[in-house]
């Protein structure tokens, strides 16, 4: 019974989305349907409505904060807790809720129902959305139920290492890529709508890739790296929940929704200082040097026609300084009803082929896929000067870690701010320099944010004492949703400890 109410609540969700819900107006009986009446073409699309509406909102949230992209907007305070580096096991909850129930369970169910219908594309795709999502939530939490997980029996399921997950769900991606063939049928998606399998397949190589890379860092994995990356079957444009959000209440893109839509109740985000000044370069007079063309793509002009970012770790305070006396004079990021959820990206692909060959290979191929990568993130912008910003930051091979870092970052601002936050974490880099938040605002009259060292991080203004100086939140707390009713729940290994992939 209580596998059918999840799959009765995805679908509830998936059909509050949009458009990208024409195909979910189901008539729904009040009585529960008879499982094998359900198709995983009713399930699949409410699986990808509830991680498009975790992944791409909270997510995508706490990831700009906890990255340095974000920071709080003068007059409100609803997020300054991420600004300061804080999570904590309440915050999270609903988040760890949803995509255990809603989009783990509902995937084993597709999984189970392909697996019998011999339906190996549709399989694929729901193992593909599970390596997927316990991926995203080793990177956040570093252990988690899963041998035992998913399991109505056991509602105290053991938590295990990351790497044991990591392991676990490449395992179950090798199996599900043996199994399905080129231009197979798959069950109806939001992904791709009017693909196969072969497009399946390459993002499934590409969700590999980045468990792989993220391995990389603590663990032996050249040789699997240099059979996929040989294989060269990769997605070859951004994959994204795109084209299917309405401009309407429940029916558009989940973080325009939460921040930006008419309907919301208050505006909290704004772009960080860290990130304008590095994409905006200033001699030692103020006078602009070089503004990334991507700036103005990822966030709209303050009320004076400026990019402004606010400190982390604060909103300030009416005492402060124009402009960052006034929600108006910060910087909001550019978000539209019709904004898609970034998956993963090909430049993010790119990078991790730089990184590879970085690591692996010749300094010249690592710095030909560091330039693809470049250009990728220009054209997924809609803009140009790609050439420019190679010219500008050109790939150091010696240096590798720092060139791919910062480029990534800046990269992933305006579309993934999770896996930014993550890949700070693995690759160290944009490392914290020596300017703190508070050696930028006195906390009450004065804000000086040249002494700010281009591509680097700094301690927030007031910073979580758990987290300290010069550090990233390593991880979260265990989800209080977790705590309350599985008594295997880990004792909380600390908020600087790092997850079994990062530095």
């Amino acid at each position: 019974m209580k596998k059918i109410t999840y799959i009765i609540s995805v679908l509830a969700v998936a059909s509050s989305i949009s458009s990208c819900r024409d195909y979910l107006d189901i008539n729904t009986n009040p009585n529960l349907p008879d499982p094998a009446n359900i198709s995983t073409s009713m399930i699949l699309p409410g699986v990808e409505a509830a991680l498009a509406t975790s992944y791409g909102d909270f997510l995508r949230i706490t990831g700009g904060y906890f990255s340095e992209q974000y920071a709080q907007l003068f007059g409100t305070s609803n997020y300054l807790d991420f600004s300061q580096f804080t999570m904590s096991s309440t915050r999270s909850s609903g988040t760890y809720s949803q995509l255990f129930q809603k989009v783990l369970v509902n995937c084993k169910t597709i999984r189970e129902k392909a697996s019998a219908e011999e339906d190996w594309g549709t399989y694929l795709a729901a193992t593909t959305y599970m390596a997927f999502t316990y991926q995203v939530l080793v990177d956040c939490y570093g252990e988690i139920p899963y041998t035992e997980a998913l399991n109505d029996s056991n509602l105290a399921p053991a938590y295990d290492e990351g790497l044991t997950v990591y392991n676990g769900i490449l395992a179950d991606l090798d199996d599900a890529l043996s199994k399905a063939k080129a231009d197979q049928s798959v069950a109806t998606n939001l992904l791709y709508p009017s693909g196969s399998s072969s497009q399946w397949i390459a993002f499934a190589n590409t969700v590999k890739l980045k468990i792989l890379m993220r391995m990389s860092s603590t663990q032996d994995v050249k040789s699997q790296l240099a059979a996929l990356i040989g294989e060269n079957n990769f997605i070859t444009s951004d994959a994204q929940y795109a084209g299917c959000w309405s401009n309407a209440q429940n029916q558009a893109s989940p973080y325009y929704s939460e921040e930006f839509a008419p309907w919301h109740s208050q505006d909290n985000v704004c772009a960080n200082v860290a990130l304008i000044r590095t994409m905006i370069e200033y001699d030692s007079d103020g006078n602009v040097l070089y503004q990334d063309p991507r700036l103005e793509t990822y966030f709209e002009k303050n009320s004076s026609n400026a990019f402004i970012g606010g400190i982390s770790g604060t909103n300030f305070a009416a005492t402060a300084p124009a402009p960052y006396n006034s929600a108006a004079g910060l910087c909001r990021p550019k978000v539209a009803f019709d904004t898609p959820v970034s998956m993963i990206s090909l430049a993010e692909v790119e990078f991790f082929k730089a990184e590879y060959y970085a690591r692996y290979g010749s300094a010249s191929d690592a710095a030909d896929h560091y330039a693809a990568a470049i250009r990728a993130s220009f054209s997924s912008a809609g803009v140009d000067g790609a050439e420019d910003y190679i010219a500008r930051h050109p790939f150091n091979s010696a240096s590798y870690a720092q060139s791919i870092g910062v480029a990534k970052w800046v990269a992933l601002a305006g579309s993934n701010n999770f896996e930014s936050y993550c890949e700070l974490r693995r690759l160290g880099y944009p490392a914290f320099g020596t300017v703190k938040g508070s050696d930028m605002w006195d906390g009450a009259n004065t804000v000086n944010v040249s002494n700010y060292v281009y591509g680097t991080l700094y301690t927030p203004y007031q910073a979580f004492a758990q987290v300290g100086d010069n550090h990233l939140l390593a991880r979260w707390p265990y989800a209080q949703a977790s705590q309350s009713r599985n008594t295997n729940t880990p004792t909380f290994k600390g908020y600087t400890v790092p997850v079994f992939w990062a530095n």
